[in-house]
This record gives C-alpha cells, sequence and structure tokens, in this order.
C-alpha cells in the first residue's frame, strides 16, 4: 500500500497527494449540458471534469479533465468485429504528450454482464505493475450503489466510493457520493476509471 512516501503517479505525480483525499462527485444533467460529472475537493474548488458523448457527440469516448477545463485522459472504448468475438469488451485510457500525440495507460475489461454483481472488472496500468497477477487493480463491490472499492493486486484498497448518511437520507438518487482516495494513488487514474464505470452502468456520461 502507498505511504506518504510512496507515490503511485501513472498521469502524473501532480495528482498524488501525501495524504488520504475526500472528494466529491457530482453528475450533471444531460438536459443542461451534456452529462457527465464534476469533481471537487473540501474547498469546493474543481479538481477534475468529466465529459461524456453527450458533449462530445462520440459514443464509448469519454474525456477526463483537470480543473481548468484542459484534458488529462481520452478514454475509449475498443470496437470492431475482433471486440464482438472477444469474451470481454475493453476501454483504453491515453494521454497527450506536448505535440498531441497519444499514449495507452490503462486498459479496462468490462464485466460480462452489468446486471451480475460479483463479476469483476479488472484494470491494467502501462507499464503493468503487478508481478503477481496480469492485472494492476480491481473493482469489489457494485458501482451503481455508489459501494465499491478499488482495490489493487495484493488486496489493498487504493480508493473508497460511497455516499454520505445525511447525503442518502436526502436524496433518492446517487447523483452526489464522494471517493476516498489513498496516499500516494493518483487520483487522475481513480477518477478516469470511475468515468468508464459510469458509462458502463448506464450513468451520465452516456448518451
Amino acid at each position: 500500500m502507498a505511504t506518504k512516501a510512496d507515490t503511485m503517479p501513472v498521469i502524473s505525480k501532480l495528482y498524488c497527494s501525501s495524504s488520504q483525499v475526500i472528494l466529491v462527485v457530482r453528475m450533471r444533467p444531460h438536459v443542461v449540458n451534456g452529462g457527465g460529472f464534476v469533481v471537487t475537493n473540501c474547498s469546493q474548488m474543481v479538481v477534475f471534469r468529466v465529459d461524456g458523448c453527450g458533449v462530445l457527440g462520440t459514443k464509448g469516448e469519454l474525456v477526463l479533465r483537470d480543473g481548468n477545463g484542459d484534458p488529462l485522459l481520452l478514454i475509449r472504448r475498443k470496437g470492431g468485429i475482433v471486440e464482438a468475438l472477444s469474451i470481454h469488451k475493453k476501454w483504453k485510457g491515453y494521454t497527450f504528450d506536448y505535440e498531441g500525440s497519444k499514449k495507452s495507460v490503462f486498459t479496462l475489461k468490462e464485466p460480462r454482464s452489468c446486471l451480475a454483481k460479483n463479476n469483476a472488472i479488472r484494470i491494467s496500468t502501462e507499464p503493468k505493475r503487478s508481478s503477481i497477477k496480469e492485472w494492476d487493480y480491481e473493482i469489489k463491490g457494485y458501482f451503481p450503489e455508489r459501494d465499491c472499492s478499488i482495490v489493487d493486486s495484493v488486496g489493498n484498497v487504493v480508493a473508497q466510493i460511497g455516499v454520505k448518511k445525511e447525503v442518502e437520507e436526502l436524496m433518492e438518487s446517487k447523483d452526489l457520493y464522494h471517493v476516498v482516495v489513498k496516499p500516494g494513488i493518483d487520483q487522475a487514474i481513480v477518477f478516469g476509471v470511475i468515468a468508464v464505470l459510469d458509462y458502463i452502468h448506464g450513468g451520465s456520461t452516456r448518451c
């Protein structure tokens, strides 16, 4: 597990905090600004923003932006005949360099069925981190209920997704929830993964 001296950047060390961070996710309605969601910190400053196909106009494509609106990650669902014949559908996350070319940084495999709660969703990063398993991170729990964790290949929780009880009592929907990110973990990759989970389960990033 990451400690204060152990940062694990995937996108950038700029998004790795030396202490635990609690961030709030607020879904955006499609009718107002095309869906997606906004991530804020304890000072209510926007840290990340995710644009889905309601904004981008392309199905199976997501963009994670920083607080200034600059793109950090382009996330695409792999398509084509090869995908249709494979057991798992895949999502690929790319960063951009200064010349605009893309670099693959993670792959997420969709479950065979989104209706079953025990179907594994696993993420591999590039370069690969785990020498034990074929994947680096796994989703434990059920995202539509906002009750799940991202764990590493040895079982350490790196991020926890949940809804505070007082918010749950006021709101029937799951449009507002919090994410606890452990020290040293790249917050950008966490919200890139959450963006894909939202799309898979028919959330605000989906058209």
